[in-house]
This record gives structure tokens, sequence and C-alpha cells, in this order.
């Protein structure tokens, strides 16, 4: 016989029972977001689940049912331990799980087509369409160890864990990573999408109220993951402009050096910010050769893609090694190992090749960085000067930086 239940677990079950209304004070972000794009994701998971759910609730239910109508001390119960096969219950089973899976799919392929995160945005809200003339915010978004970097190149400046926007202007965000690969996630503001080393990821997005919000890493990677959040800040257009001017009156600078030094592993970093920024940098992280000195991705691809350097080429592979972090220095030691640019003419530097093919180009005044021009008849400078389509066959190749 069960024994009857004690003050003391009656007194427990009580507060445990007050305590459930407090639940409502919870935010549930994701259900609740303060973006459109975040708003329809949300609407998304609801849709599919309430779809789900008509297959779910009928089964709970009935498993419950059969089990209490069909238990041993009903003698009443129909028993029939022939009965194997009813048509009509294999339509109903099967019928009803086929149109929920075909409405689940429909309602997927549009929603993922229509908040895909390389898609510009057609809305900000509801019934407001973007303009053709609303120029998205670009933020370039950085992944470190661990901390985030958002750089502003409309503004000219840059921030450590903290990521302010104005609040009702389309988002355009370009996210990488230094070295491993991670996860950009502000849930308030949109969905997560991934940050790679050496490649560019994108993700549209935009703030429909102000406030403040947080973002983290939805990826481990490493030993200070779990610090690695950000703070979200939404404001109105005038206070992100006095925002902007406010951090333009830091002390720090943003250079190549500067990132270096910043991209180390380091711990629970406070916000900083940057008064301005060197131009050109997202795009060397995102190709790995923010190191001065060190060839871009893009402009060796573009070697590549030409046939290589010819045999002038073959002086600049040192052994061929283009890791993150071993294959770094600028000095003839063993640990020098990346692959030099091949320019290093001032008035060529930034520039890419597929941007320049059209110059007359000195051969006199390329050599590879750092290196001594190979001598020999084979790579001597010709007197007149050549077309870009000859550098291949001089020995040499239109310069990279």
């Amino acid at each position: 016989m069960e024994r009857p239940l004690s003050r003391a677990r009656l007194g427990r079950w009580i507060a445990t029972a007050c305590l459930l209304p407090l639940l409502g004070g919870c935010n549930m972000v994701v259900l609740d977001p303060a973006g459109d794009v975040a708003q329809q994701q949300g609407n998304l998971v609801v849709v599919s689940t309430l779809l789900m759910l008509i297959i779910i609730v009928p089964v709970m239910a009935l498993t419950g049912w059969f089990a209490w109508k069909y238990r041993a001390a009903n003698t009443q119960a129909t028993y029939k331990p022939d009965w194997d096969h009813s048509t009509q219950l294999e339509l109903l089973i099967w019928a009803v799980p086929l149109l929920i899976i075909i409405c689940l799919g429909a309602v997927t392929w549009v929603g993922t087509h229509l908040l895909d995160p390389y898609r510009p945005l057609a809305r900000t809200a509801p019934g407001q369409p973007v303009g053709a003339e609303v120029e998205p915010l670009e933020v370039q978004v950085v992944a470190l160890d661990w901390k985030w970097l958002f750089i502003y190149p409309e503004q000219g400046v840059a921030t450590v864990n903290e990521l302010a926007v104005p609040e009702g202007r389309p988002l355009r965000f370009r996210i990488s990573s230094s070295s491993v690969m991670n996860s950009f996630y502000v849930p308030a503001m949109a969905g997560q999408i991934y940050a790679m080393p050496g490649m560019e990821t994108k993700l549209h997005a935009v703030f429909n109220e102000t406030g403040n919000y947080e973002g983290f890493s939805a990826n481990y990677s490493g030993a200070g993951f779990s610090n690695m959040r950000f703070a979200v800040r939404s404001m109105t257009a005038e206070g992100f402009e006095r925002w902007a001017a406010k951090t333009r009156t830091a002390q720090a600078t943003l250079d190549r050096a500067a990132y270096l030094k910043l991209e180390r592993p380091s711990e629970k970093v406070p916000v900083r910010r940057f008064a301005s920024v060197e131009t050109g940098l997202f795009d060397r992280i995102v190709n790995l050769c923010a190191e001065p000195g060190k060839m871009c991705m893009h402009d060796m691809m573009a070697i590549d893609a030409r046939g290589g350097m010819g045999r002038a080429g073959l002086y600049n592979v040192r052994q061929l090694s283009y890791d993150k972090f071993a294959a770094r220095g600028t000095g003839d030691t063993a640990s020098d190992r990346y692959i030099a640019e091949n320019c290093t003419n001032p008035e060529l530097l930034g520039a890419s090749l597929a941007r320049i093919e059209d110059r007359v180009i000195d051969l006199a005044t390329l050599t590879g960085a750092g290196l001594a021009r190979p001598g020999g008849p084979a790579f001597r400078t010709r007197s007149n000067t050549p077309k870009p389509a000859e550098l291949s066959q001089a020995g040499n190749m239109d310069p990279a930086s």
C-alpha cells in the first residue's frame, strides 16, 4: 500500500509550483527577437513545431488511450488475435504524416531561400521594403582567439568585443576568422553563420528595436571559447553617428602591426576602440597576408591561373609553405618559409594582379621581397618595355601584393 504524501513533500511540491510563474519573466530571445530576420526565423520554428504537433499530440494521446482501454483488467475490450491489416488505418497512418512532410518541405524551401544569409534584405520589417537608394551598413567581422574584431569601413573605425549598429538600417556583414573555424551568432538579430580562416562568409540582417543585446561564438574554438562574447548595441541613427564620432577620438590605430599583436590568443578582453583602420586590412586578413612581405592568396591564385611566374618564380617558393603560424617570418632563418610578395615597387603595393595587368611594368624594379634579384642571362632585364603577356616568358610576372 502506497504511503500517504508527507507534509514536507507536499510543501516542496507546492513551492515548486509557485516558482513556475517566474519563468514568465525569462527572455526567449530566439522567439522574441529585435530583428526582422530573426523574427522570420523564429516564426519558421513555431510553424514547423505546430505542424509536427499535429502528428505528435494525437499519437501520444492514442498511446495512452489504447494502453488504458486494452489493459489486462478490461475483460470487455474487443479481442482480435487474428487481426493484422486495415486499409483505412493504413491510409490514415501514412497519408497524414505525408501531408505534414509536404507542408514542412514547402515551408522550409521558401524560408531557406527568403532567409538566405547571402541574400540582401528585401525588407526591414513587415510592409517596409528596402528602397533602391538605401545603402546597407557594412561591418567586417573577424573571429580571433578569443575575441571579436569589428571593422567599419564606412566610418573608418574598429572595435573589439563591441558591435554597434543603427536601428532600421540594413546590415551587411563580411565574416572571417584568423585561425580556426568559429561561428558568429547574435540571437536577437539573425541566425548563426560560420567564420572560417582564409574564407569569407556573408550575413544580411537588421535591428528593428534599440537596446543592448549580446552576441557570442556558437562553435567551440579552444580554451577561451566560453568567454568569447561581445556586446551588441542597437541605437538610433543619430546615436550611432555620435558613437562613431566618439570612437574616432580614440588613441589607438589598427594597422597591420597592431592587428598582428591583437590576434594573439587572449581571454576576457575588454571593449577596445580604434580611431582609424588601415585600408584593405580585412581583405589581407581573409587572404592570410597581414604580415608585411607575404603574398596574398588571391594574388597567388591569379598567378596560378596564368600559368605561374616562369623560371624567375622558382626563386620565390622558399619551401612552398603557407601555414598560418609556422610559416611566419621575414629573415633568412629556417622559419622563414612563406611565399613572399613579388613586388617592392611602392607605387604598385596594394594593387592586385587583376587590376594592373594593363599597366606598363618596368622589370628593373621587380624583385622578390627580401630577395636579391637572380642573375644569369635568362633573368636580365630587357632594354625594351615588355607587354604584360611577355612577363611570364621573361621569367617574371605581374607584381602581386
